[in-house]
């Protein structure tokens, strides 16, 4: 047993399966790495946990890789650029612009590193698109089929949730302000999609607990997941 699985706890003995809800949570077929996903609205401290994570597999010995969305390519960019100003991009706009930047991050980065039998911990995914663009008008159905025709499936989903007003002071700080994403009224909807996300690879955090309590709870389950694949 690795460092990080002691670490958790004598509790989390290797399982056949990790169950939620009652429903065994396996690794999807012929897949030599993992995936686990890291949504919710800004300010949920998700990605202060995404890099947490990282941190700690890594000094566990694991060969682990984080990655986020929008990435770093030319779509991603102009997302970013677009972000600040208001009604900048229509809603199918911004779809197709998250889709473009998605399938060069599946070529580039995702299935490179799932191929390779790395722990990939990747910021955001299509499920962002189904809850953003979605409260948007968009079909997050739709949305959904369509990402899964060639993005890889997640292990795990974690959803952060936390009050958008709270999330919002959260980030009041940053210096910038996504005007196009982050209106109090607009990410109660896309909250609502987030929270309608049901099914055994998702867990929903409660973002308003302590940092250390939320880190634990991951910790706990990652490790439960990652003896279950031993």
């Amino acid at each position: 047993m690795s460092a990080f699985l002691e670490k958790a706890g004598t509790s989390l003995a290797p399982l056949t399966a990790l169950s939620y809800n009652g429903k065994p949570v396996r690794k999807p077929v012929d897949r030599k790495g993992v995936l686990f996903v890291f949504e919710g609205i800004d300010g949920t401290g998700k990605t202060t946990q995404a890099l947490r994570l990282v941190e700690e597999l890594g000094r566990a010995g694991h060969d682990v890789v984080y990655f986020r969305e929008p990435s770093d390519s030319k779509w991603g960019r102009i997302i970013r650029e677009k972000a600040v100003e208001e009604d900048s991009l229509t809603p199918i706009e911004e779809l197709e612009l998250f889709q473009n930047d998605r399938r060069e991050n599946v070529e580039k980065n995702l299935k490179p590193a799932i191929d390779g039998g790395k722990i990939v911990v990747l910021d955001r995914y299509y499920y962002s698109t189904m809850a953003y663009q979605g409260a948007k008008g968009i079909s997050s159905e739709k949305i959904r089929k369509d990402n899964e025709d060639f993005a890889p499936p997640p292990d795990l989903i974690f959803v952060f949730d936390l009050n958008p007003a709270a999330g919002l002071e959260r980030i009041s700080d940053r210096g910038r302000r996504d005007i196009l994403f982050e209106r109090e009224d607009y990410l109660d909807k896309v909250r609502a999609v987030f929270l309608g996300l049901k099914g055994e690879r998702f867990i929903h955090v409660d973002a308003s607990q302590p940092v250390e309590t939320v880190a634990a709870r991951i910790k706990k389950v990652v490790s439960r997941y990652l003896s279950c694949l031993d």
